[in-house]
């Protein structure tokens, strides 16, 4: 039994020191490819019914500018479906999301009008920046789809 013991001690220090000295492969840092710049692109709002099942849709062609020094503006079709608004934002691109902070959203919280406001998923690979939120009980969604100018 002390043989055996011996021997396992022996064979778990020379493992340890065998694996230590062995060169370990640096797992690459993904690059955190945040937005900012002005982006051209369409707002697209469904709801769906609960009743009927039946969907809704409104779209709007927007203009989005983000900068981490002046923050969030959006232009562009805002006359009927999305209110044109600006404001600041987070960004947290470990969990992919953006929190727009909409500064001309109404105080009531019901504003007439699609705002830019709360928090998005979203992904961007350096040119097209898609964005997506889920209202209440999954009813509805807003899809922003930009590219970027």
């Amino acid at each position: 039994m002390k043989f055996k013991v011996i021997y396992l001690l022996s064979f778990l220090t020379a493992f340890a020191l065998a694996t230590g000295c062995t060169k370990t492969a640096k797992i690459a840092s993904t690059p955190t490819n945040t937005p900012s710049g002005t982006f051209n692109g369409q707002f697209l709002y469904i709801h769906i019914n609960s009743k009927t099942n039946v969907a809704d849709t409104q779209k709007a062609n927007l203009q989005l500018t983000m900068s981490t020094a002046t923050g969030f503006a959006i232009t562009g079709d805002t006359a009927i479906v999305h209110a044109g608004s600006h404001g600041a934002y987070i960004i947290n691109s470990f969990f992919t999301g953006i929190d727009f902070i909409d500064v001309t959203n109404p105080a009531s919280g019901t504003p007439a009008k699609h705002h830019l406001n709360g928090i998005y998923q979203y992904t961007y690979n350096g040119d097209t920046l898609k964005m997506l939120a889920y209202g209440a009980a999954d009813t509805t969604a807003a899809f922003y789809t930009f590219v970027k100018q």
